[in-house]
């Protein structure tokens, strides 16, 4: 960067956005400068908490379309529904924006290919962000993992019972994406940690309501890694499933890793270490800076926009697999 700080705009007034405009709001390299979100008057309450003296006045956008195109937005940072993040990215990227994006960039693969070579033509940069890779319970698994010997099998499960279900954007199809593609962090976790992925088989099944919103879904997903490692990954939400799990088993032939919550346990031949992990606050705030640091003093990246379109592939091919009732080769 050339200047002392970057002017942000920020599209989308939810849990994340909020999480992004405190950490722009709170470094002196970035000045929150707009907000764009989908009803006005949520948008300008959400706003106001960032009208101090030292952002000045933060512009209420009466669309994302009007934030991607004002002159004072040099950073677009896109935290809204899956649906609509290509189209604003093509759209900052065509007036010279760079970018922030939470994952996934696109809900089609060709799409967010696409787009990773547009910025890169333009000279924008474009970061989607993965922060399940910044995350405690990332990094212990890292840690520990040449402590297994070689691995063979692994299990991620994150089961959310809801009920009644909400009737959000998260519970439709056609925003949300496939399971799998809108909850990509699950098969990218897996995919950092075990490389490449040589098959895929997924099964699926939605339990349908009114409209275009689904009460509940189900997902079960195989695959199979270049190295030899079989994985399981069940994701499930919803009025009908009743018992909450977020868990990750790695088993090795040197020993094994098992994480219920934020609570696991390391276990070897005669020895078992109970393990703690941080909660995942803040995550949001640390993705932040790094980009800044990027920015201003090139700091590399802890993930590539490469990255995540191949593991945009492979939740395709467990999309794809679903369908079609067979396994698929990626």
């Amino acid at each position: 960067m050339v200047s002392d700080f970057i002017s942000v705009g920020v599209i989308g007034t939810g849990y994340a956005a909020k999480l992004r405009c405190d950490a722009f709001s709170q470094d002196e390299r970035s000045r929150l400068v707009a907000i764009a979100g989908r009803h006005q008057s949520k948008t300008i309450a959400f706003a106001t908490s960032y009208q101090t003296e030292a952002s000045q006045q933060v512009k209420v956008m009466e669309s994302w379309e009007e934030l991607v195109s004002h002159p004072d937005v040099e950073l677009v940072v896109i935290s809204n529904v899956n649906s609509l993040h290509a189209q604003i990215v093509r759209a900052a990227i065509a007036h010279g924006k760079h970018v922030v994006v939470e994952y996934p960039i696109s809900l089609e693969v060709d799409e967010a290919e696409e787009l990773i070579e547009l910025a890169k033509s333009k000279n924008l940069f474009l970061h989607i962000e993965h922060i399940e890779l910044l995350s405690s319970l990332h990094l212990t698994l890292r840690e520990y993992l040449k402590e297994l010997g070689e691995i063979f099998y692994v299990r991620y499960s994150t089961i959310k019972p809801q009920n009644p279900a909400p009737r959000k954007w998260t519970y439709t199809h056609k925003h949300f994406g496939f399971p799998l593609t809108g909850a990509l962090s699950r098969l990218h976790r897996l995919i950092d940690l075990f490389g490449k992925v040589s098959t895929v088989n997924s099964h699926n099944r939605f339990w349908a309501t009114e409209e275009e919103y689904y009460q509940s879904c189900f997902s079960t997903t195989q695959l199979c890694f270049e190295s030899g490692l079989l994985a399981e990954i069940a994701y499930g939400k919803g009025e009908t499933l009743w018992q909450a799990e977020r868990k990750f088993e790695v088993q090795g032939e040197n020993g094994a890793l098992v994480f219920n919550g934020n609570n696991g346990v390391f276990i070897q031949q005669g020895e078992t270490k109970e393990i703690s992990i941080a909660t995942r606050r803040g995550l949001f705030a640390q993705d932040t800076k790094m980009v800044l640091e990027h920015l201003f003093n090139g700091t590399p990246l802890y993930v590539s926009p490469e990255e995540s379109l191949y593991t945009l592939k492979v939740a395709d091919s467990a999309r794809l697999s679903a369908e079609v009732g067979i396994t698929i080769v990626v």
